[in-house]
């Protein structure tokens, strides 16, 4: 556990403008520069790091991996395990500004993942996150964070803008052939196709779940280190599975609770 007396309160109220939310309704994604100072990255940084580094079970060589295992080292629920990375993901900041995007009052946690993708790694295949999760709203969004400064040829996220607004729109979990589905997807409906150019260590992007988007290798010889939050809408109820793989989010991050009932267990707090 990291010690909490070193850590930076994140309990300050940013302010989301009506354009970034219009922004943000219209695109299905946004980046927000500056969401940690330099001197809170410097401090939550080697936080995530150290857990992603005792956390890791992934041992074997890129080379034996198939696609998604070349993709990133994904470490999910790190604020269960670990106090520093708990002030992290809790944080009033970051689920102020996951409200104000989404219209909300609240906000509860779906889950975190820290998305490590080692230099050499592998591009991450086109998808929608909202496939894998059984809840009754498409008010989600993922809040995804550098730790470093990365640039494009690192594996920028990249985004499918306005893709969102038709829901979940493939039976397809991620893999070579949702890769290739969405491209096709993405071409026929003539999505305009963006990413950063850059982002500094603390920059945000904000994307809903059902907003398409990947990711290109890492190309460079650096760690791409990223935290992510993912957010749902308080109010939102289960649905039934209607996937292995729904059945599978279920069961890990909403402890199996029944359709209709809030998706609010223990691991899903309130926070704000």
């Amino acid at each position: 556990m990291t010690a909490q007396k070193n850590l930076m309160p994140l309990d300050d109220v940013r302010t989301v403008t009506s354009a970034q939310r219009e922004e943000f309704r219209e695109n299905g994604h946004i980046l927000v520069r500056g969401v940690l100072s330099p001197d809170e990255v410097a401090v939550y940084r080697p936080v995530v790091a150290d857990a992603v580094k005792r956390l890791r079970t992934e041992k074997r060589r890129l080379s034996e991996r198939d696609t998604y295992g070349k993709a990133f080292l994904q470490i999910m629920n790190l604020w269960r395990v670990d106090e520093g990375v708990r002030r992290l993901v809790l944080s009033r900041r970051l689920g102020k500004m996951a409200a104000d995007l989404l219209g909300v009052g609240n906000v509860r946690i779906y889950h975190d993942q820290a998305l490590f993708k080692e230099p050499g790694g592998g591009p991450t295949p086109w998808h929608q996150d909202q496939y894998y999760w059984p809840i009754d709203t498409p008010n989600t969004v993922t809040m995804w964070m550098p730790m470093t400064d990365i640039t494009v040829d690192m594996g920028m996220l990249t985004f499918a803008s306005g893709s969102h607004k038709r829901g979940t729109v493939l039976d397809e979990e991620i893999s070579d052939e949702s890769d290739n589905s969405y491209r096709k997807y993405i071409k026929e409906n003539q999505y305009a196709v963006t990413r950063a150019a850059g982002m500094l260590a603390g920059d945000a992007t904000w994307h809903y779940g059902n907003t398409v988007h990947s990711a290109p290798g890492n190309d460079s010889d650096k760690m791409r280190e990223v935290m992510t939050i993912i957010y749902m809408a308080d109010g939102a109820r289960i649905t039934r599975p209607n996937s292995p793989a729904q059945t599978n989010d279920l069961n890990t991050w909403l402890m199996g609770l029944p359709p209709g009932r809030l998706a609010a267990s223990e691991l899903n707090p309130l926070v704000l």
